[in-house]
């Protein structure tokens, strides 16, 4: 029996994928059949679409997506997954390429050439926004940067005792058990304080 499943991805817990779902259901999806991923586009190494691929679809099936750029932002990669479901023998449908919805029996390849030219143009977009936001991205950082902000994690502060309970352990006259407790610190914490010592040291 031949089933329809429906796809919506969206980059990150935070985001909601409503719109996308509810595009779905009117469109007819059953929503138990409908798979959704919180994950990037950047690659298709997502749970629920490999789940998808790999146990969910069969030949003579239907995935359904609301956009193209929800199934992925790379032109090349987009392609070779609609290349793949079509050797599978999946139909993919996209609800906004309009033509990839239509039924007409002998005038597939009509069809198939209108969508391709149509999912051409659209990955194109998708993948130079990709871009784009990429390096809106680094002109930010670069920007913060320049304004002194600081990314990544802050410093270790060292307690007072630092150098002194440090030197201690260097000569040996002190245990690394001896030194956290004189420190105050986890282990963790200590290990960090004594590579930056030794690095200081060099």
């Amino acid at each position: 029996m031949q089933k329809e499943f429906g796809y919506a991805r969206v980059s990150t817990v935070q985001q909601h994928e409503d719109r996308q779902v509810q595009a779905l259901l009117e469109y007819g999806v059953e929503e138990r059949n409908i798979i959704v991923d919180k994950e990037s586009g950047k690659d298709f190494n997502r749970v629920g679409y490999l789940s998808l691929k790999e146990n969910m679809l069969r030949r003579g099936d239907t995935l359904v997506i609301s956009e193209l750029d929800r199934l992925g932002r790379n032109k090349a990669m987009i392609k070779n997954e609609l290349e793949w479901f079509k050797s599978e023998g999946i139909r993919v449908k996209i609800l906004n390429v309009p033509t990839t919805l239509l039924n007409c029996e002998g005038q597939d390849w009509v069809l198939d050439m209108v969508s391709n030219i149509l999912i051409e143009v659209m990955a194109s977009v998708a993948e130079e926004e990709r871009v784009k936001i990429h390096r809106r991205q680094e002109e930010g950082i670069a920007v913060a940067k320049a304004k002194g902000v600081v990314f990544g994690r802050p410093p270790i502060s060292k307690p007072d005792n630092y150098e002194a309970v440090m030197a201690l352990v260097d000569s040996g006259q002190l245990k690394s058990v001896e030194a956290m407790r004189e420190l105050g610190v986890k282990k963790t914490t200590f290990y960090k304080l004594r590579q930056a010592y030794w690095q200081a040291a060099d």
